[in-house]
């Protein structure tokens, strides 16, 4: 997946009729997030992924 695809796979997501968000906002807020990790120690970011992406699974499997 490229990462404009990213992004507008997570627009698609999140815009619904209680949040709306179009892309250019989605890719501004995504874009913040990849420089603040980026600013991080590898294992600093690894770790924050990992525990992101564990929210994200337990979310998941609430639907």
């Amino acid at each position: 997946m490229k990462l404009t695809d990213f992004y507008n796979e997570v627009s698609r997501h999140v815009d619904t009729s209680k949040t709306q968000i179009n892309v250019a906002e989605t890719k501004r807020v995504l874009a913040t997030a990849f420089e603040l990790l980026s600013k991080m120690s590898a294992d600093e970011m690894a770790d924050t992924v990992s525990k992101g992406l564990t929210q994200a699974k337990k979310r998941s499997m609430k639907k």
